[in-house]
């Protein structure tokens, strides 16, 4: 079986799906020595993303999203003669594998169109009817994906396979002297508040300012709100709801953080907040975890299945429940304590190799 992989969103990006298709193929360079794998990269791209003598490399013109990249791509495809073809971005070319598997990471295009740009409503929503219907297989990344497709798409469920993403093992607890250094480097006190996560309207920043005001207001010393990340669409009204609301101070922007201290970043943190109205997976809860850090996350979509009963749920319309969960991690060790413990122990059953496997059972399936 030859099976093609598309990893072009690789050379333009490094979180979110990018690090999704970057994580599976190197699992399954470990894992896999039997189908022949094709890694397809943007012309651009000078990286290799597996070794294993049954992978090879394959150099592509057509740019990710580009208006034409459903019949541009398959046709260059085409001289591959792919069995299997693994968009991990959603949507497949028209043709060029004599079978299709996708992977639909969430449905917040169709349940939020206005948080979008034109550009990502005309790639996605535009085309996510043809592309769910010409899979052959759906890999999703949660049960409430699982459960929208059916709902919103009506994609029968026997048709989708759930495969809980994995946690890279650089994101583990670590010791003071490190944590010391990185938050010397990262110019950032010790046990702040921590939000990891793109600047755009679904993530529910401005209710979080809003959560972190009453929190304030309830407790004058609480540490300093940090938001990681780096800015994404409509996210230029942030800076004023900051002053606005009197936190220019206690506010702390740090934006494209290094890969390499974001272990560091979650470890230094008093807890990581996700208040966010709709999450695919929400990574950052299970790197949070991983490090040792209690979890404050929304109680909608795929959250709570990835923290729990290791994370505090809350209510993202209404900043006095997130003010509430942020204050009971605060003033509580022992329930602090308590969800360190429990996300650590949750933390490591989430894992690439694991997410892999039922990846590499999709390929074979549709295959046959």
């Amino acid at each position: 079986m030859r099976i093609g992989i598309d990893a072009r969103l690789t050379y333009y990006r490094q979180g979110g799906i990018a690090a999704y298709a970057r994580r599976v193929i190197e699992a399954l360079d470990r894992l896999d020595r039997d189908p022949a794998y094709v890694i397809l990269h943007s012309r651009k791209d000078r990286l290799t993303l597996a070794h294993g003598e049954n992978f090879r490399r394959a150099s592509l013109w057509t740019p990710c999203h580009h208006r034409l990249e459903a019949w541009a791509l398959g046709t260059e495809l085409l001289p591959l003669r792919l069995d299997v073809l693994h968009s991990p971005d959603f949507i497949p070319p028209r043709w060029g594998a004599r079978r299709f598997v996708i992977t639909i990471h969430d449905l917040n295009f169709l349940h939020y169109p206005q948080f979008l740009t034109a550009e990502s409503r005309r790639y996605y929503n535009d085309q996510i009817r043809r592309a769910v219907a010409q899979a052959d297989h759906i890999l999703a990344d949660s049960e409430a994906t699982r459960a929208d497709l059916a709902a919103l798409l009506d994609v029968p469920q026997s048709r989708v396979t759930v495969h809980m993403l994995g946690v890279d093992e650089a994101f583990r607890p670590l010791d003071d002297s490190a944590l010391e250094q990185a938050c010397q480097q990262l110019d950032l006190p010790r046990g702040y508040l921590l939000f990891v996560g793109t600047f755009e309207p679904r993530k529910n920043i401005p209710g979080l300012l809003e959560a972190y005001r009453l929190l304030r207001d309830r407790l004058p010393e609480a540490p300093p709100l940090v938001l990681a990340g780096r800015r994404g669409w409509l996210a230029e009204d942030l800076t004023r709801r900051v002053e606005t609301l009197g936190l220019a101070d206690r506010v702390l922007w740090r934006e494209e953080v290094p890969q390499a201290a974001m272990p560091a970043l979650y470890g230094a943190a008093a807890l990581l907040v996700t208040p966010s109205f709709y999450e695919g997976f929400g990574l950052p809860a299970l790197e949070a975890m991983a490090c040792g850090t209690p979890t404050v996350v929304a109680n909608r979509s795929s959250l709570p299945e990835v923290v729990g009963e290791a994370g505090l749920l809350i209510d993202p319309d209404d900043p006095q429940s997130i003010a509430d969960g942020l204050y009971r991690v605060m003033d509580d060790p022992a329930l602090a304590a308590r969800l360190r413990a429990a996300g650590l122990a949750r933390a490591r059953s989430f894992t690439w190799d694991n997410t892999a496997r039922i990846v590499l059972e999709a390929y074979r399936a549709a295959g046959r």
